[in-house]
């Protein structure tokens, strides 16, 4: 008899390896010559241009990650000339360690190129003679470009291959000649390869498959094989390897540039200027923010220099210039810092911070963000780090509906701990453990979900056969099923553990619904199927994720759940690589109600709802109170975000002004509105003077408690709308709420702590936020005066950060006015729904790609489609950074 749970727990930690895409077309020839092209350089992995003229190193000049420089075995075996290596008797030239960059690039793409300017000896060489490999034998390869007498050989180890890459492509015969010639090999993710000699397309074919087999052990190997048996003589001018497919335009570009030409001069000060704005952004800003922008910002400017944004910064203060690009030692700044004069107070800059600065401004002082915001550099150690990210106990819940068809709500929000919130969202990453709890609940909850799902008819999705009779049947269909389940393509070892599940069941007797019912089970308990598990990068630097990895960040972002069957295809097939059929992806899920229900997610985190359903006033003070009004508010907002933002499609800004709102009777009634009858219905609150937006809702209003306090009400104003920065108050510190009395209300007691020399300094920073909300009470009613007669008002200023001037209002309607039309809450929309979507807290590293996906969003419109459609499409999501990156 099988054990069902000893099999489903022994294959529950599974890895997963998944993989991108490339395209390409038919190349036209090139002119004969052009000295002042350049070439391609997007994509490339490893770079050899010959220039060294001697020793036994050849140079890997890609600048991709770590360099994979090549050691010659036998330097007397070799003749250096101009930009070439002549390989005059057999030798060997191997990379000094494994090119574990270059198999882990293509294995994430799915697809290469090899690029070679060489001129072979005679056209007599065979076996075929190794010119650039990745193998470690003459039977174990990842790739190998080779010569067969008078044609070019390419062995490409796949999925659907052998170990040794065969079937080969070549190039057709009278290909090879003792000349040079550029030669060029493309495998594109959909399986295309294409073979090019001196700018033609000689060969277009299919290798299906994938490179997830690939062996990062392996060495890169020119002229021979790993073990020396397949010499190859002539000359190297140029290598290059691409972990992605070039196009013909492209191989076209390189054929034109020529033997001679390097990389891009262009795509290299692009990449210098790009380090040189991380610099800024991740080391400069945030020691002006720490040390500088107290005295210095837009606000406080003393001596009439703000280093907080870009143009004034630049344009110094009342002394003139402080920042000399290029010229630290005559910068005023640098004088002053070096001095010990700034900052006044305190501790000066470190030996290790003066040199940050001093070399930022040698270096031509970039600043790469308009303005320095403090918020951004208040996140906690971590912020920007990529974490493995558990399914929230709502994904998982979808994740369930979609890929199995199974409701298994009631029974995993019993058995499953609730999320807990961490840094404002109760999907961060960091926080989403797992414990014994968590692995006894998904244990349960599989064998639930199998003996509810009809297993036969789930198994007719990916196979005809039911049948455990042959492995190779089980195989194909475990990958199958595998890839949709665990939301990409199994490798080997995966393949080999599910399909035991199956073999182990035959042997036992059993039947085909059970064995795929233990194989669904073991699957629904996988890493792979709990967490959204991505491949790390190699090789440094920000990499394009693999096609699969992106369909699943695109459906968890949009809809909270796992790819659909189109959105897979599309990344089997190697569209989303592609920007315009990306983007058309993603208009393509906006369509769907998914999107809406994992918005009205976020803005339920966001705001944090769920607060209402445990919420307990003090009774004696507020006896209408019910747990139906606290469920009624939340409803209320989900419904007004809904219709605000997908029905009338408004910018987002908009939530904080909108006049309508949703109400039940118990609810209206509470907000003194004339109440409709039949549940949830809309109100039109154009003739009401203080209701409209999200802060006169009930369910935000409560945030401060049964005392309405304009502590956490002003705090909530200034953190989660215009992400304003403040510090916890000083140890020891009595923070007991004061009660009003007579003659006092919470805004009198409010401006006495402002007014207080101990408190003041940070208290005028957020309570007067909250001074617009004086008339609503604890649970949101409207008064004008308070318990004690006195009379409530709701005049104030607006202070936003990084601006100078506040701005006045006089009424709750002219405070959201202000709130609605303020471009830093506009910004912290962006920042809130990117956080959200990305599963972590946002920092430094992230501020320029958010700040582009700002720009994009409000050039669009402004809409939740526009920004949750930037931040897709900006780099956040498309590409994954290597753990080194700054």
């Amino acid at each position: 008899m099988v054990n069902e749970r000893r099999i489903a727990m022994e294959l529950r930690w599974c890895v997963f390896v998944a993989i991108t895409c490339g395209v390409i077309v038919q190349v036209s020839a090139p002119p004969a010559s052009a000295a002042d092209a350049t070439r391609v350089s997007l994509g490339l992995s490893a770079f050899y241009t010959f220039e060294e003229g001697e020793g036994d190193v050849v140079k890997d000049r890609s600048g991709s990650g770590k360099s994979l420089d090549l050691k010659i075995e036998k330097p007397s075996a070799v003749t250096w000339k101009d930009s070439a290596l002549v390989v005059r008797s057999a030798t060997k030239i191997e990379s000094v360690h494994s090119a574990a960059k270059l198999a882990t690039q293509c294995k994430r793409s799915n697809a290469l190129t090899i690029e070679a300017w060489i001129k072979p000896t005679n056209t007599s060489q065979k076996g075929p003679a190794r010119i650039v490999s990745m193998s470690s034998s003459s039977v174990q390869r990842n790739f190998t470009l080779g010569q067969e007498r008078d044609r070019y050989q390419f062995r490409l180890r796949a999925t659907s291959t052998s170990d040794n890459g065969i079937p080969d492509t070549g190039s057709g015969n009278g290909k090879a000649e003792t000349k040079l010639a550029h030669v060029v090999f493309t495998r594109g993710s959909d399986g295309r390869v294409r073979f090019y000699v001196d700018g033609e397309q000689t060969e277009s074919r299919k290798v299906d498959g994938r490179l997830s087999n690939w062996n990062v052990g392996f060495p890169l190997i020119l002229a021979n094989e790993r073990k020396a048996e397949r010499p190859w003589l002539g000359e190297f001018h140029l290598v290059a390897i691409y972990s992605r497919a070039l196009s013909s335009a492209e191989i076209s570009q390189n054929y034109s540039a020529g033997p001679k030409a390097g990389i891009d001069p262009h795509e290299a000060q692009r990449r210098e200027l790009a380090r040189a704005e991380q610099t800024f952004a991740t080391k400069v800003a945030p020691l002006f923010a720490r040390h500088c922008l107290e005295c210095h910002d837009t606000g406080s400017k003393k001596g009439d220099l703000d280093l907080s944004r870009k143009l004034a910064a630049f344009e110094g203060g009342e002394s003139g210039k402080v920042i000399l690009s290029g010229n630290a030692e005559e910068s005023p700044l640098w004088e002053q810092i070096v001095s010990g004069d700034m900052p006044p107070q305190g501790p000066g800059l470190s030996a290790s911070d003066q040199a940050v600065i001093k070399e930022w401004i040698d270096d031509g002082a970039v600043w790469s963000i308009d303005m320095i915001d403090p918020a951004v550099y208040a996140s906690k150690p971590g912020a920007s780090d990529h974490w493995v990210q558990r399914l929230t106990v709502s994904e998982y819940i979808e994740t369930v509906r979609s890929a199995v068809g199974v409701d298994i709500a009631k029974e995993a929000t019993r058995l499953l701990p609730p999320d807990l919130r961490a840094d404002g969202f109760s999907n961060t990453a960091y926080n989403l453990s797992v414990d014994l709890k968590h692995v006894e609940a998904y244990s349960q909850l599989a064998e639930m979900i199998v003996q509810r799902m009809d297993v036969l008819e789930f198994a007719k999705r990916f196979s005809k056969s039911q049948s455990l009779n042959t492995d190779a049947t089980a195989r194909k269909f475990v990958a199958a099923a595998g890839e949709w389940l665990l939301r990409g393509p199994l490798d080997d070892r995966e393949v080999t553990n599910y399909s035991g599940i199956l073999t182990a069941v035959a042997s036992a007797g059993g039947d085909y619904e059970q064995g795929v019912g233990l194989m669904v089970e073991a699957m629904l308990q996988s890493p792979r199927f709990i967490y959204r598990i991505e491949t790390q990068p190699d090789g440094g630097g920000n990499q394009r994720v693999t096609d699969f990895e992106l369909a699943s960040r695109m459906s968890y972002i949009l809809w909270g759940g796992p790819p659909d069957e189109a959105l897979l295809k599309a990344a089997r097939d190697g569209r989303l690589a592609d920007k315009d059929r990306c983007q058309a992806e993603v208009e393509r899920m906006l369509m769907d109600r998914r999107a809406v229900e994992r918005s009205k997610q976020f803005a339920a985190d966001w705001l944090n709802l769920d607060r209402l359903t445990n919420m307990q006033p003090n009774q004696e003070r507020f006896p209408e109170w019910t747990p139906e009004l606290g469920r009624d508010m939340r409803a209320e907002t989900l419904a007004f975000f809904e219709e605000l933002v997908w029905k009338q499609g408004r910018p987002m800004s908009d939530l904080f002004d909108a006049q309508f709102t949703y109400a039940t009777p118990q609810l209206a009634k509470h907000y003194g509105l004339k109440p409709q009858e039949g549940g949830l219905r809309r109100y039109d609150l154009s003739g009401e003077p203080v209701r409209g937006g999200l802060l006169t809702q009930g369910s935000v209003l409560t945030i401060g408690g049964d005392d309405a306090s304009m502590v956490t009400r002003g705090l909530f104003v200034m953190r989660d709308l215009l992400r304003g920065v403040i510090g916890a108050p000083p140890p020891g510190v009595d923070t007991t709420p004061v009660p009003p009395k007579p003659g006092m209300t919470h805004r009198d007691v409010a401006e006495d702590r402002i007014q207080n020399e101990s408190c003041g300094g940070c208290h005028i920073k957020f309570e007067p936020l909250a001074f617009g909300l004086e008339q609503f009470d604890g649970l949101g009613a409207f008064h004008l005066k308070d318990e004690f007669g006195n009379q409530l008002r709701s005049e104030g200023q607006l202070v936003v950060p990084g601006e100078a001037k506040p701005q006045p209002y006089t009424t709750p309607s002219e405070l959201m006015k202000l709130l609605s039309t303020s471009d830093r809450v506009r910004e912290t929309l962006t920042w809130k729904v990117t956080q959200f979507a990305m599963g972590r807290p946002l920092g430094a590293r992230d501020a320029t790609e958010v700040q582009q996906i700002h720009q994009a969003a409000t050039s669009a419109g402004g809409r939740y489609a526009d920004l949750i459609t930037a931040v897709v499409m900006s780099d956040l999501v498309q590409k994954t950074r290597s753990q080194d990156e700054p």
